[in-house]
């Protein structure tokens, strides 16, 4: 290709006003790093920040030319705000990272060389977290091990959405338009060639995480029912266990009443202990079909993913994007 090519880094904010000069200034540095063939625009997507994070992004964008913002209409969510940003979009390769500076872009380098070698998409793995405790460290793992379990399509463990994705990829994505989002999921579902780059996460450079015990909860839920329907198929294997069992009870009752064996234990604890029981297994049951039955009437309603208050940055031939 004639030209230097275009490098897009896609930044979602939400609650991080005070660190965002700071991220816009090692963005900056590490990008200008990568040599002049290679050229860089920022998108910064407000996804409906509770402090004046967009006024924030206004400054930074009327400083730096390379810098567009897209301020969204309300709350959308984290992975809704990835899907605004690569959906603006233009480089040749397209870097997610989120604001807070724990992913550093320092490693941004080391993703750059390996997509010039040929490879269309490229992991960030964490090597060590920084500034988290045990609990988090834990929680952490223990999600991306369960969602690589679940899911019928393979997850790289311990990363996030840090990555760089090729054009081709990027493509791909845009065509996605489901509404309960998994960004790495669609990636490792999208396929092409992939490779890993390693690095340490930092702590938080200021204020606190967004992403506590609930959300990362939900994030699984929307991860595991968007990708495999292995919690349908789990039930169904235990729904034919307890049946199983029950049955095996029930010979034996015959059992012991044709033989007099006297082994049956009169009361009634051990009934209500198996009715309870068994509600509980068809009300969770019920509620995983729920689950499933809910994103169904979700997707119904082919509303947009998401509304688009401001643009800074963009050019007139893309405002109507």
């Amino acid at each position: 290709m004639s030209g230097p090519r275009l490098l897009t880094v896609v930044v979602p904010v939400y609650g991080s006003e005070e660190i965002l000069p700071e991220t816009h200034r090692r963005l900056s540095a590490a990008l200008t790093g990568l040599g002049p063939e290679l050229e860089h625009e920022i998108v910064f997507v407000n996804d409906g920040s509770p402090d004046d994070a967009l006024g924030a992004l206004r400054r930074i964008a009327a400083a730096d030319p390379r810098v567009r913002v897209i301020g969204l209409s309300r709350n959308f969510g984290h992975q809704v705000a990835i899907t605004a940003g690569l959906d603006a979009a233009r480089g040749d390769a397209v870097v997610i990272i989120d604001d807070d500076l724990q992913d550093p872009p320092e490693a941004i380098a080391d993703m750059v060389a390996k997509w010039r070698e040929g490879y269309q998409v490229v992991h960030g793995v964490r090597s060590e977290r920084k500034g988290e405790g045990a609990f988090k460290r834990w929680s952490a793992a223990a999600f991306y091990r369960l969602m690589q379990w679940l899911s019928d399509t393979p997850l790289p463990v311990d990363s996030g959405d840090f990555r760089l994705i090729d054009r081709a990829v990027v493509d791909a994505l845009v065509q996605m338009r489901e509404e309960t989002r998994y960004v790495r999921g669609m990636v490792a579902w999208a396929g092409f060639r992939h490779c890993e780059v390693s690095y340490v996460r930092d702590a938080r450079f200021s204020g606190t995480g967004n992403y506590n015990l609930r959300r990362l909860m939900h994030l699984a839920l929307d991860g595991a029912l968007s990708f495999s329907v292995r919690p349908l198929q789990l039930m169904t294997q235990f729904g034919l266990l307890v049946t199983v069992l029950a049955a095996l009870t029930g010979l034996w009752v015959v059992i012991s009443r044709l033989f007099d064996l006297g082994m049956i234990v009169p009361g009634w604890t051990a009934i209500m202990v198996a009715v309870l029981f068994m509600g509980g297994v068809q009300l969770v049951s019920i509620g995983v079909l729920g689950a499933y039955l809910g994103r169904v009437f979700t997707e119904s309603k082919h509303r947009p993913l998401y509304l688009v208050a401001e643009r800074l940055g963009f050019g007139a031939d893309e405002e109507g994007r």
